[in-house]
């Protein structure tokens, strides 16, 4: 078992059992207020089964007595989760028992692009208003059939493992409706200045004005959102959840980032985010720009991680320490994850530090989950789902009364306003982040050495 410290904030006492969230209702910052002149996006739930629907699985689908099994292997990568979702040997049509419903969500943003969704619910049904959790993929995403519930499914992991529980199990017995966007491979799930053309990174990629302005509002009055929502994310998304959370202060009552690097500005965790879109078939500069432009400042979440833009949000970030451990060995690929995973995890930790030196110098609270051993791989993040949730749970129970008001902003809490992202637009080179951040003293030589396959794991 792990240590997990909390750092300013108690969350001794905290109930996590199955129950309702009892305490009274302190929305978020509703989406309409987000949402600006934005197209709000149209769901669609989708019939797996039907062969008119270009989401179906039909074709992969056989009958086992009364049961219906899906062949997993005979499905490509983007529909694996399908799968697992919709059928099983030991249980006949869905898998969770009808927990997991697919929907897709339009984007006018990204040209009217019709975006996939997990969307996974207590009791199969959306009678009754809840939170609502919105956990984004790393880099390789549903594309490449490394998503969330692919990672997790128990039949996976360790069926046999006495108290394994996978992560549709758990959240299902919850009091919250958990939204997966299964597309997004390799955008870091930010809006780019330029249009890539290349790999899994074709058309607008216009990630933050779909998760944040098209999409709460339309889906949440589909699945009965009570107005609280949090947002996750581990690797890639890691640092996206940050980001999304600091640009829109308020309206996430909770966040989490798994195993990330805030920093995306500066030299080496810039060499981290090219690594890691170049796999997609795209660049930075076409995501954010020239390093240590206004729009890369911007979207760097060390520079951005102050009171008035995390404040208003409960935060849980976790990292592990990239040696490799009891999970790491003997599993699938373990030389793998132990060379390539353990760098990579040991940059990320490196990133992990620093934004705690930060977010203490300032007062911040947050739950810091330090492990003394794991890799850049999926059983710490399937750790962070259990761990997480006292955070996601105190957030979400958070009554108006205790919701911090807006703090004074301070000469050294300053972050950088939102610069306009337009198509192809030739963004002036700025002085680094570090420069322009109060706190280029702590953050200055603190860099790991650059991984040669950041993501890899993912």
């Amino acid at each position: 078992m792990h240590t997990l410290r909390s750092i300013g904030s108690s969350v001794a006492g905290i109930a996590i059992a199955a129950g309702v969230l009892s305490a009274p209702i302190a929305s978020a910052v509703e989406p309409a207020k987000i949402q600006g002149d934005a197209t709000p996006s149209t769901i669609r739930e989708v019939n797996l089964t039907d062969s008119a629907d270009p989401e179906n699985i039909n074709y992969a689908i056989t009958t086992e007595g009364e049961n219906r099994v899906v062949d997993i292997a005979g499905l490509k990568d983007k529909d694996k989760w399908k799968g697992y979702a919709f059928g099983h040997k030991s249980a006949q049509g869905n898998h969770y028992g009808n927990h997991v419903k697919v929907m897709t969500a339009t984007s006018a943003a990204m040209g009217g692009r019709e975006v996939p969704l997990a969307v996974i619910s207590p009791d199969g049904n959306f009678e009754k208003k809840r939170p609502t959790l919105y956990l984004l993929n790393g880099a390789g995403g549903a594309e490449q059939g490394m998503d969330w519930i692919t990672a997790t499914a128990k039949r996976d992991v360790n069926p046999e493992q006495e108290g394994v529980q996978d992560m549709v199990d758990f959240y299902t017995s919850k009091d919250v409706n958990v939204v997966i966007p299964q597309a997004g491979a390799f955008s870091y799930y930010t809006d780019w200045v330029s249009t890539p053309d290349a790999g899994y990174l074709k058309g607008p990629q216009k990630w933050e004005t779909f998760l944040t302005k098209e999409l709460p509002g339309a889906l949440e009055d589909h699945i009965g959102g009570n107005g609280k929502r949090g947002i996750a994310g581990m690797s890639m998304a890691a640092t996206s959840s940050l980001l999304l959370a600091e640009h829109n202060p308020g309206f996430y009552n909770a966040v989490g980032s798994f195993s990330g690097c805030a920093a995306t500005s500066r030299p080496l965790p810039r060499l981290y985010t090219q690594l890691t879109v170049n796999r997609g078939g795209g660049s930075a500069d076409q995501m954010w720009g020239a390093m240590g432009s206004e729009y890369n400042v911007y979207n760097d979440a060390l520079v951005n991680a102050t009171p008035k833009n995390l404040g208003p949000s409960e935060t849980y970030v976790s990292v592990n320490s990239g040696l490799g451990g009891a999970n790491d060995w003997g599993a699938k690929g373990s030389s793998t994850l132990i060379v390539e995973g353990g760098v990579i995890e040991a940059a990320m930790s490196s990133c992990t530090h620093d934004l705690k030196a930060k977010m203490d110098s300032q007062g911040m609270k947050a739950d810091w989950n330090f492990r003394n051993t794991g890799t850049h791989s999926w059983p710490g993040w399937r750790d962070d789902i259990f761990s997480s949730w006292k955070t996601f749970e105190r957030g979400f129970n958070k009554d108006a009364a205790e919701a911090p008001a807006e703090p004074e902003v301070k000469p050294n809490e300053l972050s950088i306003d939102a610069p306009q992202a337009q198509e192809n637009a030739q963004i002036k080179d700025a002085p680094s982040a570090a420069d322009q951040s109060p706190d280029k003293d702590f953050v200055e030589g603190k860099e790991a050495e650059a991984p040669e396959a950041a993501g890899a794991a993912e």
